[in-house]
């Protein structure tokens, strides 16, 4: 189907007489993204799921999308004011305490991972883990363990590891060509992907 195709039965069948080829356009390019009517509609002329569409879930709004379900109860149960909820959305700031966030964890089935990054806790987590690396990892084991719900023995256990492998990887680095470029750029890639390798190290555990 063609984005005229689209913007037809969007408007025929759905009563959105404002939907265009334009806009179709618009979404296909990610230059806008449509609001929870459009994505139903789209999603129903195209004959498929919403989440289908999305693909992975990376923002709030997509992880309730993909689990069907309408921004009213996903407030109710987290325990937030539906308007102060969708602020959040709009915005992409989660601003629930640790009871609300563990609500949101369990009503969109969110991993560990995924819950981080909806909160907002991405750069945080990084900053604690590139510490953890580069000094004595066992100061960080209580901080990380504050931030990520996981078992503690099992933060032990990755910090450790992530610990050794980059002081390993920097003094193999080192070995080989007496430093410079070479250890910098190993040591920048590593530390630019350190929540990545943390997640791998624990597994991808669910929240």
């Amino acid at each position: 189907m063609g984005p005229e195709h689209v913007a037809y039965g969007m408007r025929a069948s759905y009563g959105l007489p404002y939907v265009t080829q334009d806009l179709v356009v618009a979404w296909e390019r990610e230059i806008a993204s449509p609001d929870n009517s459009e994505l139903t509609a789209l999603a129903g002329v195209l004959w498929c799921s919403p989440s289908e569409l999305l693909g992975k879930p990376r923002t709030l709004r997509e992880h309730r999308l993909a689990r069907g379900l309408a921004p009213e109860d996903v407030a109710r149960t987290v325990g937030h004011d539906l308007v102060a909820y969708l602020r959040m959305e709009e915005n992409d700031d989660w601003q629930g305490n640790d009871r609300q966030s563990a609500a949101l964890a369990d009503v969109l089935g969110l991993t560990v991972p995924d819950l981080i990054t909806v909160t907002g806790r991405d750069k945080a987590l990084a900053e604690l883990l590139r510490s953890a690396v580069t000094t004595r990892w066992q100061a960080y084991v209580r901080p990380v363990g504050r931030m990520v719900p996981l078992d503690r023995r099992l933060l032990e256990d990755a910090l450790q590891e992530l610990h050794q492998n980059y002081q390993g990887q920097m003094t193999a680095t080192l070995s080989w060509g007496g430093g410079g470029s070479e250890s910098s750029a190993a040591g920048r890639e590593f530390m630019d992907r350190i929540v990545e390798h943390f997640w791998a190290t624990v597994g991808g555990a669910t929240a």
